[in-house]
């Protein structure tokens, strides 16, 4: 594979040559910038004064690189610009000249009040990819409303989804909405370079999370309701069964997932329950369906009568899909992570000692990679200056002004 055979470099990784100018902050937007960089683009991080709110998130030996910031700011300089100030907005857009993409995830409304809109932007370079991520679409009620993974999170349905299994509404513990509109983002501007490609041209794009999350969620529980008239009701019901979940076994928990009429019929006769083989109630997936949470029921009965060792070897035998449930710190001891070298340590220039995480995605010919760990903050400010044709002055006078920082240490 890539990873063992290729040490990969910026200049050879799929996007090479692509230049990002990254107005993002918290998870969503700079997720979706550190797989860009992962990717080998070259994202300049745009930060205010203050930095990145994560920069703050966790432990840190030092501050501003606290533990949440390295695992969605690797592969990034940073740039610290005062946007308020007339100096830093047009060193700003002196950046966008040169750069392939200009992504945001700030409300539209505070990128017109800053003169930032894609009209703007797109004067200085018209062949701009202008990418805005943040919460609804700007043609309804909620455009100008802030959006945060918890409100996303309740509003599309996840929080009511947990309480329709736990009896009481629960935000998922991991940030679903921000992390999964990171991703959208990241497809939504690929495919807008390869359309630029092919014309010659740029373009504006919005993706919102309320509409994404809607979508995600929506596609397998709007279930009985894609008839009109309806079929049934909303709620795919495998999904909503009270014994969907880590069976517990007598000496800990299993992942299990029989799915195939060869997977139960395998299954009924591990579980010593070979009768269940012809019961019309799990017959088929349709039968099985309907008749899930009995279904369940059975299987969580059953496991409790062997270890979890015993099931996972019994079930691999068997070629029935499962796994050992992990917690996070089982996690990162987990054997097929350790030999694909998923989790690595590594030397920060600044800060020591850190666990890296690799790119999950390999290319034959083109390899990413972790080309540079997180920056501190203002770490490239006169580096970048320095590339978009500011002279030495020049950057003195916006450092004098307060219109730039870079770093301190």
């Amino acid at each position: 594979m890539p990873r063992k055979s290729q040490v990969p470099k910026p200049e050879s990784a799929p996007l090479a040559g692509v230049r990002v100018v990254d107005l993002t902050t918290v998870l969503m937007g700079p997720l979706a910038t550190q797989l860009m960089g992962d990717m080998g683009a070259d994202i300049i991080k745009i930060e205010p004064p203050d930095g990145d709110v994560t920069r703050d998130i966790g432990p840190s030996r030092h501050p501003k690189m606290a533990g949440v910031f390295f695992h969605a700011n690797r592969n990034k300089r940073s740039v610290v610009l005062d946007l308020k100030k007339p100096a830093g907005k047009a060193a700003l857009l002196k950046l966008a000249e040169s750069a392939d993409v200009f992504i945001y995830n700030v409300r539209p409304q505070a990128m017109e009040r800053l003169g930032l809109t894609y009209e703007a932007v797109s004067a200085v370079n018209p062949r701009i990819i202008y990418c805005g991520c943040y919460g609804y679409g700007q043609n309804g009620p909620y455009a100008a409303k802030p959006a945060y993974d918890d409100l996303i999170q309740g509003a599309t349905g996840i929080a009511g989804l947990v309480g329709m299994v736990t009896g009481e509404p629960r935000y998922l513990p991991t940030v679903i909405a921000d992390k999964t509109v990171g991703l959208t983002t990241l497809y939504a501007v690929l495919a807008a370079l390869f359309f630029r490609e092919r014309s010659g041209r740029g373009q504006a794009i919005d993706v919102p999370m309320f509409e994404t999350m809607a979508q995600y969620v929506m596609l397998e529980h709007l279930y009985g309701k894609v008839f009109v008239p309806p079929l049934g009701k909303t709620g795919y019901v495998r999904l909503l069964a009270q014994d969907r979940k880590p069976y517990a076994t007598r000496d800990g928990y299993v992942c299990a997932l029989p799915y195939t009429d060869a997977h139960w019929q395998r299954f009924f006769e591990l579980s010593g329950r070979p009768e269940l083989k012809i019961d019309p109630r799990f017959v088929n997936i349709a039968e099985r369906t309907r008749h899930i949470g009995e279904l369940y029921a059975v299987v969580g009965e059953v496991m409790r009568e062997k270890t979890t060792a015993e099931w996972l070897e019994l079930l691999e035998k068997a070629d029935i899909p499962s796994m050992p449930m992990h917690t996070l710190d089982s996690l990162l001891e987990d054997p097929h992570l350790r030999q694909v070298g998923f989790f690595e340590t590594v030397e920060h220039p600044t800060e020591g000692q850190i666990i890296n995480m690799g790119v999950p995605v390999n290319w034959s010919a083109s390899p990413g990679g972790t080309f540079r760990l997180a920056p501190l903050l203002g770490e490239h400010t006169e580096e970048v200056l320095r590339e978009a044709g500011y002279s030495e002055p020049q950057i003195t006078a916006l450092f004098k002004e307060g219109a730039a920082v870079a770093a301190t240490r």
